[in-house]
């Protein structure tokens, strides 16, 4: 091992072919492998054997071909193909010390797997999950005629739209037209109402539309059985889950999941379902502003870390509008809110952006729920309603030097007084010096009267001035 590194570059190369005739590199014959072990053993490396006749390679003579792996790789089961290497006999130790400085840089030959696509384009066609292409179709237009059962369509419906909310303005009356030909019995209202509730409280993002659904359908739906019309059977079965609300917010992950949903869901209810009062004026449900100020008692006497997220997202929705109806009713019921936040954030151990989010729904109540009112409408500025008013008027000196503007009380008795005392300006000493008196020539060629274009400028300058103090 000694002999394959304390050499020079090249130079065990130089005593393995130079002795043996190259016999190691690979040609096309004996003779082509004796000159070109006689190059490398002329080479002058030290220890190279002696230097047969050779004559010298023109520059673009080629060059010599490689020598092919003495092993084929894996795999390929061609060994039969691969070039022959005639090894005359030589030692075992001379062919090691050849190999061990150049077998290790050998690259193998890797062959790829060749990667087939199952891909078609006569594969059916895909659609996303809960998506119903019926619903782009004439069967849609169709009602009920193309379903089977009164669950399948109201399900598809949902469904579709879940995956398209844009289409509620344009495919809830006729909704509404099937399902009043329909639900013509108890059992299917409320098999409606169960299945509007659970796509409501089970889908992301449906509580919002699920409301707006909930509210044209108890304006729209003829159908008025003895147990109830569509908005109190919705009513009756939010109820069941209301009063269920303590377990609730004390169970497990998933059993809190799903009160959670119901909660955003009332909210939802109570900001979109309009009811008409005994005067025909719309309003909004009360019975839903009682029974979210209980909900959020619930969430806050388990401050767990999702409980309180869910009654930050619920004072996000409804706070503006619930602290303006318990002021017209004199209650103080905000404040005993934000009281009770503040109290959670000190004292309960939830997780510090939690408590981040509660004091920014503190700081979000504080600023009015972030609503900015609308200005009045355009009065001309006064001294009494525009603080500015004042801002550019000149500001002037009395005899005792103190400075005086329009803003102060006794403007005009100041602004008389230096009128009189200067009388604009006639015969105005300087330095004991009358710059009118007689003598200087300049001022005996003074005119009281000012140039037409002066004039000019300064009547301009005046009415300018006076439309600026009037914005």
């Amino acid at each position: 091992m000694s002999d394959c590194f304390d050499r020079a570059p090249g130079a065990g190369r130089g005593q393995g072919r130079g002795r043996d005739g190259g016999a190691l590199l690979s040609g096309s014959g004996a003779a082509e492998s004796g000159s070109g072990g006689a190059r490398l053993g002329g080479s002058g490396f030290p220890g190279s054997g002696p230097a047969e006749p050779q004559h010298k390679p023109g520059l673009l003579q080629q060059q010599e071909p490689l020598r092919p792996p003495k092993t084929a790789p894996p795999g390929t089961g061609n060994a039969e193909h691969m070039p022959q290497t005639k090894v005359p006999p030589v030692s075992q130790d001379k062919i090691a010390a050849h190999d061990c400085g150049s077998a290790m840089a050998k690259p193998q030959l890797v062959v790829a797997p060749v990667a087939t696509s199952k891909l078609s384009v006569n594969a059916p066609e895909f659609y996303p999950s809960g998506y119903n292409p019926s619903f782009t179709d004439s069967s849609f237009e169709d009602g009920c005629d193309s379903y089977p059962t009164l669950t399948e369509y109201v399900q598809d419906f949902l469904n579709h739209l879940t995956e398209q909310p844009g289409c509620f303005e344009t495919e809830i009356e006729h909704f509404a037209e099937t399902l009043n030909g329909w639900v013509t019995t108890d059992e299917a209202l409320q098999e409606l109402v169960e299945l509007i509730y659970r796509q409501a409280t089970s889908v992301p993002n449906f509580s919002y539309m699920g409301a707006r659904l909930c509210n044209y359908l108890s304006h729209h739906l003829t159908i008025n059985p003895q147990s109830g019309n569509f908005r109190q059977l919705l009513l009756q079965r939010c109820r069941t889950e209301y009063e269920n609300r303590d377990q609730a917010a004390k169970g497990d992950e998933a059993t809190r999941k799903r009160f959670h949903a119901f909660v955003l869901f009332l909210a939802e209810l109570y900001l979109n379902l309009e009811i008409k009062g005994m005067k025909g004026q719309v309003m909004r449900a009360e019975i839903l502003q009682t029974g979210l100020r209980e909900l959020l008692n619930a969430l806050f006497s388990n401050p767990v870390d999702n409980n309180l997220i869910c009654a930050v997202k619920l004072l996000k929705l409804t706070g503006s509008v619930l602290e303006d109806a318990w002021k017209e009713k004199g209650k103080t019921d905000m404040d005993e809110m934000v009281q009770r936040i503040e109290n959670v954030v000190l004292d309960a151990n939830c997780s510090r952006d939690v408590k981040q989010m509660l004091l920014k729904l503190v700081e979000l109540r504080s600023s009015n729920w972030g609503r900015v009112h609308v200005t009045s409408t355009y009065r001309e500025a006064t001294p009494e309603n525009d603080p500015n008013y004042f801002m550019n008027e000149p500001t002037f000196y009395t005899s005792e030097g103190v400075p005086f503007t329009a803003a102060d009380p006794d403007y005009q008795e100041k602004y008389q007084e230096l009128l009189d005392r200067e009388d604009f300006f006639p015969d105005y000493e300087e330095n004991g010096t009358d710059l009118s008196g007689a003598g200087d020539p300049y001022f005996d060629d003074i005119d009281d009267e000012m140039d037409p274009e002066i004039e000019e400028a300064y009547e301009k300058f005046c009415l300018e001035s006076e439309r600026k103090r009037k914005q």
